[in-house]
């Protein structure tokens, strides 16, 4: 393949990846084309782009774009293919996880989170983590907090006094 003909390939993958930082490597040559066919739609049903792409370009996209290309050595032997996309590395960890439990020739070999290699294994556990609404909801529950806390000891004696009234108001 000439100089040209590969600067236009990664060209093309460079505009396909668009602003995603966040990747997924996975191995889909050991799934038959039905299987392979209806797990692509499903993807972009969920918003997930895959594109199966050479090492060799692989390399130089990633190294584009700030990668550590050195710790992805081993993740990028033999059939690749990149995926991304949905709202968040957990998110589409948690999907392409899903797959691999349902279609068992589908192997995840890792992934590239914010310019860091995670193994397999490591795409596992963050699948298992929260996803960005979870951390958000976790957050904004945790800034409440003090707020209901307060107003619960405020609300408590206040109360306390009006059953007391009550029960006074009652026995006249």
């Amino acid at each position: 393949m000439s100089k040209k003909v590969k600067e236009m390939i990664m060209q093309a993958i460079r505009s396909d990846l668009g602003e995603a930082q966040d990747l997924l490597l996975v191995d889909v040559s050991k799934m038959d084309g039905n299987v392979t066919n209806e797990w692509r739609l499903a993807l972009r049903k969920a918003n997930i782009s895959a594109l199966s792409v050479k090492n060799t370009l692989a390399r130089s996209v990633l190294a584009d774009r700030g990668v550590e290309v050195e710790r992805f050595a081993d993740l990028l032997c033999g059939p690749t293919t990149l995926v991304w996309g949905s709202e968040d590395i957990v998110e589409l960890s948690r999907s392409i996880t899903k797959w691999a439990e349902k279609i068992e020739t589908l192997q995840v070999k890792g992934a590239s989170v914010e310019g860091q290699a995670l193994n397999a294994d490591g795409v596992k556990a963050l699948s298992k983590s929260p996803g960005r609404r979870e951390l958000i909801s976790e957050i904004v529950g945790l800034a409440l907090s003090p707020g209901r806390q307060v107003a619960g000891a405020l609300l408590g004696p206040a109360r306390k006094l009006a059953g007391q009234v009550k029960t006074l108001a009652d026995k006249e």
